[in-house]
């Protein structure tokens, strides 16, 4: 079953790339008494993903923040070593928390994963966007398959 507004987010246990090695983000800690902006993509790396999706993101991160958002969360199905190159070479640090959700637990806890097989890509998270409000979703922005459109920066913000 897909999650959907006013749910409470799942527990899972993350992966955040540190200057020490991976270290575990634990969803309840991260999402208890703040707001949350979370943003999912098929893979780190891949075209719309580093091309449209983190950069707007980005971009967007000080006007997101302004709106009283605490921060702002890429998840992926990829590890964490992964993660954190992409944090580093798409200029993501400091703006972006990049956190990896390595064997898609929280993507199928949240009943949004999609079958990148063909793709050789295996099981990953589909392209979405939340908005999470001590725990509890508020806004909820999943993508059509192939599409990039609602789960934008530019689309999230509006809905600030």
């Amino acid at each position: 079953m897909t999650i959907k507004v006013g749910d409470a987010v799942p527990h899972a246990t993350l992966t955040k790339m540190t200057e020490a090695g991976p270290s575990p983000v634990d969803t309840d800690e991260l999402f208890k008494g703040r707001t949350v902006a979370l943003f999912a993509v098929p893979g780190a790396f891949t075209p719309t993903c580093s091309a449209k999706h983190l950069p707007g993101f980005i971009e967007k991160s000080g006007e997101i923040g302004a709106k009283g958002v605490d921060e702002i969360v890429c998840l992926s199905v990829n590890d964490a070593f992964v993660m954190g190159a992409w944090a580093k070479s798409s200029g993501a640090e400091g703006k972006i928390t990049m956190l990896a959700d390595g064997n898609g637990d929280f993507a199928k806890a949240l009943g949004l994963t999609m079958d990148g097989s063909r793709f050789g890509m295996g099981l990953r998270a589909q392209r979405f966007s939340m908005l999470v409000k001590d725990g509890k979703v508020t806004e909820l922005n999943v993508e059509e398959p192939g599409a990039f459109k609602v789960s934008s920066a530019e689309h999230l913000l509006a809905q600030l």
